[in-house]
């Protein structure tokens, strides 16, 4: 039997843990808040979005860094078997839209209380308010954890799941970056992802609270185009946010740390600009005489009609019978593409994960022992490996930890 010891008692460090037990080793598991799953608890707002029911191409390609890293991991314990593992403790669960899989309740602590309950059972020994300050490496092997108490315990294996750098209020605090640097592994580059975005414009900020549904966004680096979603968004206080936004920002952070980028959002997406001007004549011609201000209620939400009628260019107090055609179709095209300027995606506290992480080179990718040091793992969050929202994340957390742990 060997003593395998885990740091940090999040998703992926109480996976490893199973299953580690289960293949009849001592287990530990260290973690320096009050309980296990602290930001298991506000996943998916609260209610755990715990996989994505999606075919083995939609999980690879909603992989944003290192997708190939995880073949071994999300064949070894596929999305079906998360959602197996969890049936078997008691966890029922059902899928939503986009293939989302919850928990039939909608309770994340339903999820982190049956994982307690099989730590509980299978003996593991779990370690509450205990920081691990330091890994020490002997004859280039693992060797021991120092805890910030000065106590030194020794053990035959490390796993290291102590999370990335968002959302430190829940722990993360990028510790196993540290401990990755500090054992001799290369970490790339730490940016927030799956985060809101900061904009320039003004009458963009002044939108604050408006969401949008149906619209296509569209984000340019210069000419070239970089990313195109559909679906929903929200104006807030410092720019965008919602779903579409969400997922862009895993795509466009590196590019958004040198230069602003341009946002153009189709507000019509379902009409052509040649039918979307059609419209717009139609509602012109309903409204004749009256001011162009008080013409265009039909075609926005009403917080968006004054930016829109400042950003036409109209006057006002135009009658409608009086807009030229090259106004009108200016307008229309205006519709089609609002632009907005962002320039920098909010902080990690607003992060729903990390982007980079440790080199995935330095790491074998059928048991996830680093290549450098025998006997210490590295597992989730904490590895260079981000996905889209969805239950992908999570996903990336349980196959990575199943690997540690059948391996350790």
């Amino acid at each position: 039997m060997s003593k395998i010891q885990i740091i940090g008692g999040g998703a992926a460090g109480m996976m490893a843990g199973i299953f580690a037990a289960r293949n009849g080793h001592e287990v530990h598991i260290y973690e320096k808040n009050e309980k296990l799953g602290k930001k298991l608890f506000i996943t998916g707002k609260g209610r755990c979005n715990i996989t994505n029911a999606g075919d083995m191409d939609t999980l690879f390609a909603s992989v944003m860094t290192n997708p190939k890293f995880l073949y071994s991991g999300f064949y070894s314990f596929t999305n079906e078997q998360a959602i197996h593992f969890f049936e078997e403790l008691g966890v029922k669960t059902k899928v939503e839209r986009g293939n989302r899989v919850f928990p039939q309740s909608d309770h994340s602590s339903d999820v982190i209380g049956a994982m307690q309950r099989e730590l509980k059972r299978l003996h593991t020994q779990i370690h509450l308010h205990c920081n691990v300050k330091e890994i020490r490496v002997k004859d280039g092997c693992y060797h021991s954890l120092l805890l910030s108490d000065g106590k030194e315990l020794e053990g035959d294996a490390c796993i290291v799941a102590t999370g990335g750098v968002s959302y430190p209020a829940t722990g993360s605090t990028g510790d196993g970056y540290r401990f990755a640097r500090e054992s001799g592994h290369r970490v790339t580059e730490l940016l927030p992802s799956l985060v809101p975005v900061e904009a320039k414009e003004d009458d963009v900020k002044a939108l604050q609270g408006l969401s949008l549904r149906n619209v296509n966004a569209r984000i340019y680096d210069g000419k070239k185009k970089i990313y195109e979603e559909f679906g929903e968004m929200l104006f807030t206080h410092y720019g965008v946010s919602g779903p579409v936004i969400i997922s862009a920002s895993s795509v466009i952070g590196k590019a958004l740390k040198k230069r602003s980028l341009r946002l153009l959002i189709d507000l019509k997406p379902a009409l052509t600009f040649e039918q979307l001007d059609a419209r717009v004549l139609r509602d012109f011609e309903e409204n004749r005489n009256k001011q162009f201000k008080n013409a265009v209620d039909k075609l926005f939400p009403a917080k968006l009609k004054p930016v829109m009628i400042e950003r036409s260019g109209i006057d006002p107090e135009k009658k409608v019978n009086e807009v030229s055609r090259e106004e009108r179709q200016h307008f229309a095209a205006l519709i089609k593409n609002f632009e907005v300027t962002l320039v920098k995606l909010r902080d990690f506290k607003e992060a729903i994960i990390t982007k980079g992480g440790v080199d995935v080179k330095e790491i074998d990718p059928g048991t996830m022992e680093s290549r450098l040091v025998p006997g210490l793992y590295f597992i989730g969050e904490v590895l260079d490996l981000d996905a889209l929202t969805g239950g992908f994340n999570l996903q990336i957390a349980w196959s990575t930890a199943y690997l540690a742990g059948i391996s350790v």
